[in-house]
C-alpha cells in the first residue's frame, strides 16, 4: 500500500550536515581540553540518541562540564556554520517525486523549531512541506510527542505514513508513532548500525523514494 504521508527527518537526512557535526564535535572537544578527535567513520560509529549518551561515548565528563553547557556551546558553533550545509544528494529529486505522487510531506526534527524553519527556508524547499515540526529547546529529547500530536491533530492513520531518517532513533520514533520507516545510510550512522533495526536501509534519498513509491 502506497503511503499518503512522508515524515522526514531533517539533519543528516535532507540536510547534509554530517561533516559539520563531526567537525563541531572535534572543536567542542578541543574547546574543553579533551585530547581525542574523531574522523568521519569514528564519528558515525559513536553518534546516536539520546544526545547525552552520545556525548558520553565521545568522552565528555559531565562532572567537569554539564551537558547543558556543552550542548549550548556546541549549538553556538553549529547554528551559524550550518548555513553552509547543502541539501543531501537526491533530496530535491525525492521531494519532487513525492509531491508529484500527491503525498503530504512533513519534517519531524529534533532541531529547535526556529532553527529548523530557518534552515529549510534558506534552502528554498519550504513549499514542499505541509508542516515543519521541531522541538522547543536545544537539548533534543525526543520527536515522539511532537509526532503523535501531529498525527492526532491531522487525523492521519499511522498505517498510511512512512518516516525517512538516517538513524536508529528515527526507526524508534517511527515504531512509537506506528508508522513505516525507511533509513538512508549517507547520514549520521553507518549502514551496519541501521540494518540492526530490521528496517529497509537504502544508500540515499532517490533510492528511498523509489522504494516507497513502489508500494
Amino acid at each position: 500500500m502506497r503511503p499518503e504521508l512522508i515524515l522526514w527527518d531533517w539533519n543528516g537526512t535532507l540536510l547534509d550536515d554530517v561533516e559539520l557535526c563531526e567537525n563541531a564535535l572535534n572543536r567542542l572537544l578541543q574547546r574543553y581540553g579533551y585530547p581525542q578527535r574523531y574522523d568521519h567513520e569514528q564519528y558515525r560509529a559513536i553518534f546516536g540518541f539520546p544526545v547525552e549518551d552520545y556525548y558520553v561515548r565521545a568522552g565528555f565528563d559531565f562532572t567537569r562540564h554539564s551537558f547543558a553547557e556543552l550542548a549550548e556551546s556546541y549549538m553556538e558553533d553549529y547554528i551559524p556554520a550550518s548555513a553552509a550545509c547543502p541539501l543531501m544528494a537526491g533530496a530535491v529529486d525525492a521531494l519532487e517525486a513525492f509531491k508529484n505522487a500527491g503525498l503530504r510531506q512533513v519534517i519531524l526534527s529534533a532541531s529547535p523549531v526556529t532553527t529548523l524553519t530557518r534552515q529549510v527556508e534558506e534552502r528554498g524547499v519550504t513549499p514542499y512541506f505541509d508542516r515543519l515540526l521541531g522541538l522547543g529547546d536545544i537539548y533534543a529529547k525526543s520527536k515522539v510527542e511532537v509526532g503523535l500530536a501531529y498525527l492526532q491533530e491531522a487525523g492521519f492513520d499511522p498505517a498510511k505514513a512512512v518516516m525517512i531518517g538516517d538513524s536508529v532513533h528515527d526507526f524508534e520514533v517511527a515504531q512509537a508513532l506506528g508508522v513505516g520507516c525507511v533509513l538512508q545510510s549517507s547520514g549520521h550512522q553507518p549502514p551496519e548500525t541501521l540494518r540492526r533495526t530490521g528496517a529497509p536501509v537504502v544508500a540515499g534519498l532517490r533510492e528511498a523514494a523509489e522504494l516507497i513509491l513502489k508500494k
